[in-house]
């Protein structure tokens, strides 16, 4: 939906379409940049106050950040647009609770197929929610070809839509959900930088560096690609709203298959950190692949090889991480892993905005050569441990356990 506001609100206030452009940037990375400082913050008091009253209040704020966000598309009120994707943000860095419920509540020997399921309910909201999100924001088209929507449903729709089904969820939380931690410790002092902590860590694990490394160079090619893509499907193919929901939901079925299907198939045959790197290749070129379609069949046919590279490295980049950490350092890991992700996401949002003020195509290539970097990086520099090397050879990858 974001971009979209570039046409809705933006330029209506008088924004040129280039200011519109670095606006979009700024407003999608808040989110990430507030994630990147929130995450740690949240997983210390779920350690000092629980699991349960620490993900209560980040869903009931995340359903506060929605409407306001609604509010705002209502009034075209922008720096209210802002204060609220930049609430939705703090409160949106969950995740790394959700992780320690599971972990709390299941064996070892099956965490890597309950991890494994929270990905999958990633890979169904991202079937489903562009779809849904798309048709709610736009009146008079069709809904699974049961129904035609309102009216008046407009650009703010969705995001009412989420607010409720955010109340809804943090009902059935509360409801529903008992405390998982047995060891709260209300003497834990919170580190307050403990972000920016966690990149230094990053930086300097001799083992994990050139990872993550590879990680923050994905990551950040990839949003170059998805925060300004919807803009050039937009002026080049004359894509509406519904058109691009349908397109990233296709984009979503593919990742689906490629995950349930191919993943599998490869990591019993290859080792990991060379799935890892061909993965990196293989999608700067489709990125690059993505420019060449002239129509929507042209589009339909090169899109499946985002998904099948991005597939690729999401669960082979993680299953290196978890691997080479060894097992008393998987929650630590996991929460570095997330800072440098949250902070690859934020960077290239705010400077793809200034980017894409020289051709709406510009970010695409800048997020290609990125991942093009990220590969030979991590293709001269990394070394792979012996303990890590014997595991991939035997082919334990926890993600085909998954």
């Amino acid at each position: 939906m974001l971009p979209q506001l570039i046409f809705k609100i933006f330029e209506p206030a008088g924004y040129s379409f280039s200011t519109s452009l670095i606006l979009l940037g700024w407003l999608v990375a808040i989110f990430p940049l507030m994630q990147f400082l929130a995450t740690p913050i949240l997983g210390q008091m779920s350690d000092r106050y629980g699991r349960k009253p620490v993900l209560g209040f980040s869903l009931f704020g995340t359903a506060i950040g929605y409407a306001l966000f609604a509010i705002a598309i209502m009034t075209k009120n922008i720096p209210l647009l802002f204060a609220a994707r930049g609430l939705d943000g703090i409160t949106g860095g969950n995740i790394s609770v959700a992780r320690a419920v599971i972990a709390d509540v299941t064996p070892p020997e099956h965490r890597a197929r309950n991890f494994g399921l929270i990905g999958g309910m990633f890979g169904l909201g991202f079937v489903f929610g562009p779809y849904i999100g798309a048709r709610l924001a736009t009146p008079d088209v069709t809904f699974f070809g049961l129904f035609d929507t309102p009216h008046w449903f407009t650009t703010a729709t969705p995001f009412w839509f989420t607010a409720i089904l955010s109340l809804v969820n943090t009902a059935l939380l509360l409801a529903l959900l008992p405390e998982t931690h047995a060891h709260i410790d209300k003497k834990i002092k919170l580190v307050w930088n403990k972000s920016l902590d966690n990149i230094r860590r990053a930086a300097t694990s001799p083992r994990l560096r050139m990872i993550f490394t590879a990680e923050f160079f994905f990551c950040g090619g990839f949003t170059f690609f998805t925060t300004f893509f919807q803009i050039l499907l937009i002026q080049k193919l004359g894509f509406k709203t519904n058109n691009v929901g349908d397109f990233f939901a296709y984009i979503g079925i593919c990742i689906a298959i490629s995950q349930a299907l191919i993943v599998p198939f490869t990591a019993k045959r290859f080792l990991t950190h060379n799935i890892v790197r061909v993965a990196m290749f293989g999608l700067s070129g489709a990125l690059l692949l993505q420019l060449l379609p002239t129509n929507t069949t042209q589009l339909l046919l090169v899109a499946p090889f985002i998904a099948l590279f991005n597939g690729q490295f999401i669960a082979n980049s993680g299953a290196l991480v978890s691997l080479t950490a060894g097992p008393k350092q998987q929650g630590e890991v996991l929460g570095i892993e997330a800072s440098v992700q949250a902070l690859a996401q934020a960077i290239p949002a705010i400077i793809g905005g200034y980017v894409a003020t020289m051709g709406v195509s510009v970010p695409v290539v800048v997020g290609a050569g990125m991942i093009l970097l990220g590969a030979l990086i991590f293709t001269a520099f990394y070394k792979v441990p012996k303990d890590v090397l014997a595991i991939e050879a035997r082919h334990e990858n926890p993600m085909a356990a998954s």
